[in-house]
């Protein structure tokens, strides 16, 4: 568990659980699901008394349910957003998943926790492998943002990496010496809520991160299935692909409904009476839509690569097809020519007495060399009109 205090000159990282609000900025408590499960209790405590409520009994469900989709949900007091990151690909999965309806106010006991299913092992190329995701939970208060990773979650670490070295910051109470003045144009975050976009949209960013791996990675695959000589196919591969470009199309509406719906939410705020109150409104604003659009393009590329690789396959079996015509096209031509020459065979090997040329002594020639003429003149015409042509390489 990592605990901050952020304000307007600096970052504090915190020891302990606050027992009290600080006099300005905001407290950050970001813990991994199975510490916010052992450790929900003393959260609870905490949270009433910063806050002076506590997490509603399905809240805390959903912050422990490693398998719940993007979703948004809220209360009176805080607002609840769940948004599901990518994966390393290597089994970074909590290690409990408890029901919708078995946590309690008091925090579910280690006993109760069911063990999720071990992620499916993913084939195909490195890339699909990455299309694993996990839930991220935040719970955005007035003055506290609780955020719920999995374990070694990178996108925690990253974003606090980043918020301890963009500014001047104290750890454990005491000054860190030679730590750069603040970056020109770096800005704290000056909300919960702010924070809260900052990381979604971190992850979002980590997901626009793949356009280029996949994209590149389909091509590949393109360029085999056009090839009009390819006997083999990945086609297990191909399937896995477009499983995992579905299941990752499905996993961004669903981040964008949840995006979506709290944008909704924010339009029913209270308007802030003072300009500066109002500015950051405008900005909570600005940037939630600025997260939705990276979440759009996601899905606009996602769906792209399907169209894509569904019109591969279909132009696959169309070169595949007009191969089969061609070669059945150059059998036929070969037919044609051996017809007439067969029909000559077949009638000098008539059991009649008298045939013509049959009783010459140069019979034998004349029909060989009538034999030939045919077949070089119904080569030359097909070859012509193209029947004997080679049309793919």
């Amino acid at each position: 568990m990592r605990i901050f205090h952020i304000h307007g000159s600096g970052v504090h990282e915190l020891t302990a659980l606050p027992h009290q609000l600080p006099e300005q900025g905001f407290v950050w408590i970001a813990c991994a699901r199975p510490a916010f499960q052992l450790r929900l209790a003393e959260i609870q405590q905490h949270l009433q008394l910063l806050t002076g409520l506590q997490l509603v009994d399905l809240h805390v469900s959903d912050l422990l349910n490693a398998q719940l989709p993007s979703h948004y949900d809220y209360t009176s007091q805080y607002d609840l957003l769940v948004f599901r990151r990518l994966g390393t690909g290597n089994g970074d999965q909590p290690a409990d998943v408890l029901p919708s309806t078995s946590a309690t106010a008091a925090g579910p006991t280690q006993g109760s926790a069911t063990p999720a299913p071990a992620p499916a092992r993913r084939s195909g190329p490195p890339v699909l492998r990455r299309i694993d995701t996990s839930p991220v939970g935040f719970a955005v208060f007035d003055r506290v943002l609780l955020t719920v990773h999995p374990p070694d979650c990178l996108v925690r670490d990253t974003y606090a990496t980043r918020l301890l070295a963009a500014v001047p910051s104290t750890a454990h109470g005491d000054v860190r010496e030679g730590r750069p003045s603040p970056v020109a144009g770096s800005r704290l975050p000056t909300s919960p809520a702010d924070l809260m976009l900052r990381v979604v949209n971190l992850m979002v960013d980590s997901y626009l991160e793949l356009r280029r791996e996949l994209t590149r990675q389909l091509d590949h695959w393109q360029t085999e299935l056009l090839k009009p000589r390819a006997r083999y196919v990945n086609w297990s591969s191909l399937l896995e692909a477009r499983l995992s470009l579905h299941a990752l199309d499905e996993t961004c509406e669903d981040q964008r409904s949840a995006v979506q719906d709290w944008i909704d939410a924010l339009e029913t705020w209270p308007q802030p009476e003072t300009p500066a109150g109002l500015r950051e409104l405008d900005l909570l604003k600005v940037r939630s839509r600025d997260v939705l659009e990276h979440i759009e393009r996601v899905v606009h590329h996602v769906r792209r690569l399907e169209q894509s690789t569904e019109t591969a396959v279909q132009m696959h079996f169309s070169v595949q097809s007009n191969r089969t015509n061609d070669i059945m096209r150059t059998l036929t031509a070969l037919t044609a020519v051996f017809l007439p020459l067969n029909l000559i065979a077949g009638i000098f090997g008539m059991n009649f007495e008298f045939l013509p040329l049959i009783h010459m002594q140069d019979g034998f020639w004349w029909a060989v060399g009538a034999m030939i003429a045919i077949a070089v003149g119904l080569v030359a015409l097909f070859w012509r009109k193209r029947y004997l042509a080679r049309t793919g390489t």
